[in-house]
Parts: C-alpha cells; structure tokens; sequence
C-alpha cells in the first residue's frame, strides 16, 4: 500500500464540493435554499459508499431512511417551518452507541444480530436539531480499543493511509467526517476514544466536561470516565454538536444542572489567557515530529494573544496505568459474562482485557480513586496558574493496522511509558473538557493532534483555545483525490 501524497490535498474535480464544507456553512446553504437537504443526503450516501468500499468506516448505510427523511425536511424548510441549528446535516452514529430498531453489534460477534430498543438522548437530540443519521460507524469489540478492527466488521483504515489505522474506538466516524461522508459523528470517549482517532485521520475531537451531554448507554450512572463528544472538520462545528445535545436528563444522575454558556460564535483570540504546555506530560515518551508540531501549535497560541509557559510537570506513571487498572474492571463488569461461551469468538486482546478484570480485587480498584485524587490535586494547583493545560493528543503517529494496544504498554529503564495515547490519563479527571486539535502539515505524510485540557466543566474556553489554533495553524484537509490512487 502507498502513503498519501500532496495530491490528496490538491482541489479535486467533485462535483459535490460541498461535501468538505463546515457544517455551519452547510447550515447556511440549507436555510437559504441554496442547496436542497435531498442533493445533501444523497451526495453524503454516495460518498459514503465509495469511502467504505476502500476503509471500512461503516457497518451500515441507511439509504431508503435518509432519503425519505430528506424528502420531508425539503418540504418543511419551503413551507417554512421551524427547523433546528443541525436542519438537514447527515450525521453518522458509532456502533457502540444503540438506535431504535437498527443493529448496534457493539464490534462484536456476540451481539451480531442486536438491534437497539430505543435511542439514546443524544440521538433524539441530534434529530431534533434536524441532523438525518445517515449510517453507523465501525468500532473496536467493545469500544475496548486504540485500533478500530473487530472479528465481526474487520479492520477500520485511515483515509491518509490504509496501510495505517484511524485510531479507536471511535475509528469509523473518524473517517466519516474526515472523508466528508458526514458533517459531523457522534463518537463514545471512555479513555480517548474520540480524541484518539481524531488526532490520527486529522479532524477536530471534543471530550466535553463530564455529564455536559448526559450519558445513557453504559449501563451504569456511576462511572466517571464516559462521555459522548463529537468529531467534526471544524471547532465550530464540535461547538455546534455540542449546543444542540448538552443538557441536563434524569437519565443521568452526572449530568449538568446548569453547563456554562456556550458563545453562538468561537472568539479566535487568547488575549488574557495563561496557557501552560508540556511535551510529555513528565512521564511518556513522544516522537520528535509530534514534539516539533507541538512547538507549532505554541507559536500559534501566542500569535493568538495568550500568555505560554512551558513547564516541568512531576507525575508518576501511575496516574497514567491507573486508568488502565480501572477500564479493565469497567470492561469487566459490563462484557465479562460474555466469555463463557463467547470466549473463541471474541477479539483475543479484548479476551486478556477482560481476564484481567474480573481477578482485579476491589481495595486495589479504591486504592486507584486515591491516585486520581492525587492527580486531580496536581491538576488544581495547576489550573490555580493557567486557564488550560496543552499537550499532544498521542505520543506516536498512527501505527500500521497490524499493531495493537499491547505493543505500547512498555515502560523503558528510565521509567518513562512507550505508551500510544495521552488522552486516557484524563479521563481520570472526567470533570475536566478536553480537545483534539490537528496540527500537522502535508510534510509530515500523517496526521498529529495538540489536546487542549480546561479547568472542570469549563469547555468554553477549551473551545475558545482550539478556535485560535484552527485560525493560526490551519490543517491539510482530505478530497477525494485520496480515492483515486492504487492501494
């Protein structure tokens, strides 16, 4: 297979262009009739279509729903009815996520013929807002991994390179948004699932602060490191998703009685803003380019007008293993059943996952919320100096699809992590919104991501932050010329 070359940047002959626009521009077309929600959708399913047949993005595509669905949402907008901030945008939904009547496999063989029994309050949010679910999106088993493949749908590849992965869990709706296949997904963040994949394929991934969109779908109202958050081509964008399904639901005790207000427009500077980075967050070990593309995003944000320090931060590699100790227990807990009977069917990595959770013992999982304590105390003294934390997205480029998470679980002699993400780490502070933003350019050949990281529950100004590194260090975005090659 080839890598992806400059022609994949270069403004290919379509004539459904519009395909690579913002959502908000799409908004805007869609109100002033300049463009019909059917010539949309059914752009959105042709591309879909030709995407899947080279990465693997989709476990379905829902053609004769959407299409009626865009019938009756041209005739409202020309009869003039009220119509939400999402009004005819196709949207995809991961997976792992349930929709009434229509199979959620969840990755897995074991639930190879499930169908969901009603959707989650996301899903009835997007809809309400106007958004049309055109397709489901591939997912690791389980949403158990940093590679989106699965003994049921196979391997997820990434659309700069399909010799390499998208990322996971939420690989497919990458490389729905990224491709143009859909406006914006909706993708499951346990321990970086939407940041992963986002800084992997080069498009935005937004973990809100816990409980700001109400989660419903884990079976548990207790954990604290589930989110939903969207992956879209622009911060706006994820801002848009995210204004139309925050809000609180008894359906989850977490979520936010009152979330701090959302700006309807992003303000793309940092003036007055204390920005504090580190490269490695003291503990990983993070590839020169990813490093090199960091002090990029720097540059950025004080172009942008904030005040950047870099600094030394002492945490131990604990803070980052813990989480591990724990999403084994929460894997366990939800899918351990499964291996009596299911054991030979299901992902082996998943199946080691799962083992290990169910001999962990309960005072080691408490003596774990002690180190999060801790590392939620460094993070307060912290957020005391500065307004947000940067760092990478991931310590590694996007690795071949023959890899996989046990090839990056090695501490070296010096006791620093050869780990792949630094996004599950901060899932241990839930409360604390974090963001994807991409920062590479084409002589990188593969995408690398900064994370913006907020005091808790303050995404506005983690919004705010990627704005100015969207404006300052725009990215290369993916055409349909990347179809078009011999793999």
């Amino acid at each position: 297979m080839t890598s992806i070359s400059a022609k994949c940047i270069k403004k290919a002959p379509d004539s459904n262009e519009f395909l690579g626009f913002s959502t908000s521009k799409l908004t805007a077309l869609v109100q002033a009739r300049e463009l019909s929600i059917k010539e949309l959708i059914s752009a959105s399913l042709e591309r879909a279509a030709a995407v899947d047949k080279t990465f693997n993005a989709f476990t379905q595509i829902f053609y004769d729903e959407s299409l009626k669905a865009a019938e009756q949402a041209d005739k409202n907008v020309a009869s003039g009815k009220n119509t939400g901030p999402l009004y005819g945008i196709p949207v995809s939904i991961k997976d792992f996520t349930p929709t009434r009547d229509q199979l959620t496999t969840r990755g897995s063989r074991t639930l190879a013929q499930n169908r969901g029994e009603a959707d989650p309050i996301i899903v009835k949010r997007l809809k309400a807002a106007g958004a049309i679910v055109i397709a489901k999106t591939t997912t690791p088993e389980f949403a158990y991994s940093s590679f989106t493949q699965s003994p049921l749908w196979g391997i997820t590849r990434n659309p700069w390179n399909p010799s390499h992965t998208p990322g996971g869990s939420s690989g497919g709706a990458a490389v729905s948004v990224v491709t143009g296949s859909v406006g914006i997904a909706e993708g499951t963040d346990m321990g970086g699932s939407v940041r992963i994949p986002s800084a992997f394929t080069g498009c935005v991934g937004l973990k809100p602060s816990k409980g700001r969109i109400p989660m419903d779908i884990t079976g548990s109202v207790f954990d604290h490191i589930s989110h939903f958050g969207p992956l879209a081509r622009t911060v706006q964008d994820a801002a848009l998703f995210l204004a139309a399904t925050e809000g609180p639901d008894e359906a989850d005790i977490q979520s936010q009685l009152a979330p701090h207000p959302l700006p309807e427009t992003l303000v793309k500077n940092a003036k007055g803003l204390r920005i504090a980075v580190s490269p490695d967050l003291g503990i990983y070990n993070v590839d020169p380019v990813i490093i090199s593309n960091l002090e990029r995003s720097v540059a950025a944000l004080v172009e942008a007008g904030a005040q950047v320090d870099w600094v030394e931060l002492d945490w131990p590699t604990n803070y980052a293993t813990e989480w591990v100790a724990y999403w084994e227990v929460f894997l366990a807990a939800q899918f351990g059943h499964l291996l009596e009977g299911h054991r030979k069917i299901m992902d082996p990595e998943l199946v080691a996952v799962l083992d290990a959770g169910m001999k962990a013992k309960a005072v080691d999982l408490e003596r774990g919320a002690l180190t999060r304590t801790r590392q939620w105390q460094d993070m307060v003294k912290l957020f005391e100096r500065y307004d947000a934390l940067v760092c990478p997205t991931m310590a590694k480029t996007p690795p071949p699809v023959t890899a996989k998470d046990s090839d990056y679980e090695s501490i070296d002699d010096e006791g620093r992590l050869n780990g792949l993400d630094m996004t599950a780490i901060f899932n241990n502070v839930g409360a604390c919104p974090a963001i994807a933003v991409p920062n590479w350019t084409l002589l990188d050949n593969m995408p690398t991501s900064v994370q913006v990281i907020g005091r808790r529950f303050d995404d506005p100004t983690v919004l705010r932050i990627a704005a100015c590194l969207e404006q300052y260090s725009p990215w290369p975005m993916w055409n349909l010329d990347c179809l078009s090659r011999d793999i």
